[in-house]
């Protein structure tokens, strides 16, 4: 793990220091490239309610609420979390449960398969992160627990390295925590917000990590070091978002975009440890729930877009180079989780909505791919799977779906 941390390697950052830092107002959407025209009604709902459940799949084993969903790497298997306490391993092509996973005392807010898919981590407002790995290596229908984890007092949010077995958590109390697997021996405890740690992230190189509260500080980290690279607070007029509620790491690892409380999004520098930009497409007042770079040319290379969801029940995609607003994307209550399609796909993205649907679309011009319809309550969580080709939700219904995410062969 040791060369994961090691290294300064920047990669191009698409928004120079030169730039006039100036909060964007929502002109509407600008025209678009010629090769990416949108047609007129973009985001629109097809008419009438052809498909009342388009679902290839379902689990309804939660009793209540379901706050979590991820994907196993590469394995067709899903890890759902809820308000019931439980979390469980289960085959997304049948619903068949792999494992119960017990042990939790209070409601499983978080569950995340680490990178080589061996472990399986889940995390509930107890306080509690529990692991459970693997057994043989034949496939991946039996799993034992390993070990638990103490020391947050909430979990808000668990994530895996990028490249190894180390596991991230933010928690209520205003820390964050980094423990080493299969051991679970703590690496580190983060500290120095003053709110609860909602949101966070490795950088796609693994060598640095990003956190972010409600009371509206981010703080840039080195794993190895307890003390902050950077801390950008709302003492800065320019960062003052009344609280951090999304984040995300641009795949040079060089930008971080956040979003705010407020309805406004903001544009980090992580090698200069500055506010280069500002995006305000949102209505305000209106929470941005989750924020996502996207690659349009399916390459991993050159700057993509932005896209940011929020509880007005828009997603803006934004062109991070001159900071304007390419297409907005609607549903009609708030958008709880954006995905991003792995490449060579990675122009697709879902989005996760309040109004019981999810939505695939095309980035690179705004265009409504596919609706997908099932739940019968707000939609809470989704995670991809199977190198895209499926989305998993999970519901304040208490039931997980499963859909095809392109639109069905003829």
């Amino acid at each position: 793990m040791e060369e994961d941390f090691i290294g300064e390697d920047e990669g191009d950052v698409f928004i120079e220091s030169s730039d006039v830092y100036a909060e964007v107002p929502d002109e509407g959407d600008p025209p678009m490239d010629e090769d990416d025209e949108a047609a007129d009604g973009v985001g629109d709902l097809p008419s009438g309610d052809e498909v009342s459940n388009n679902s290839l799949q379902h689990f309804p084993n939660h009793n209540g609420s379901v706050f979590a969903i991820s994907c196993h790497p590469s394995e067709p298997l899903a890890a759902s979390g809820g308000e019931d306490d439980l979390g469980y391993i289960w085959d997304i092509t049948d619903g068949e449960v792999i494992v119960k996973l017990t042990g939790h005392t209070d409601s499983v807010s978080s569950t995340a398969f680490s990178s080589d898919g061996k472990m399986i981590a889940t995390g509930g407002m107890d306080g509690k992160v529990r692991i459970w790995r693997r057994v043989g290596t034949e496939n991946y229908r039996t799993w034992e627990f390993l070990t638990e984890l103490q020391g947050p007092d909430e979990v808000m949010w668990l994530r895996w390295h990028p490249k190894g077995t180390v596991l991230l958590a933010g928690s209520n109390d205003t820390t964050a925590w980094l423990w080493q697997l299969p051991s679970g021996n703590t690496m580190q405890v983060f500290a120095g917000h003053t709110g609860p740690v909602q949101c966070g992230e490795f950088t796609p190189d693994g060598k640095r990590i990003v956190t972010a509260c409600a009371d509206g500080t981010l703080i840039y980290w080195d794993p190895r070091s307890p003390n902050p690279i950077f801390k950008l607070t709302p003492q800065d007029a320019r960062f003052d978002l009344e609280g951090i509620t999304s984040l995300a790491v641009n795949a040079s690892s060089t930008l971080a975009v956040v979003g705010g409380a407020s309805g406004s999004v903001r544009i980090v520098s992580l090698s200069k440890g500055e506010v280069v930009g500002a995006l305000g497409g949102h209505a305000e007042g209106e929470s941005v729930e989750a924020v996502q770079f996207v690659d349009l040319t399916g390459t991993s290379t050159g700057p993509g877009v932005v896209v940011t969801g929020g509880t007005d029940g828009k997603a803006c995609i934004w062109d991070p180079t001159t900071m304007r607003l390419r297409a907005t994307l609607e549903h009609q209550d708030a958008i709880t989780a954006l995905l991003t399609h792995p490449v060579p796909k990675s122009h697709l993205i879902v989005t996760a909505s309040a109004d019981k649907t999810l939505r695939t679309w095309d980035a690179r011009n705004g265009t409504l791919v596919k609706e997908h319809k099932g739940h019968h309550a707000a939609i809470l969580g989704a995670a991809l799977g199977l190198d895209g080709s499926v989305v998993v939700s999970a519901g304040d219904d208490g039931v997980c779906l499963v859909f095809t995410t392109e639109v069905d062969e003829e």
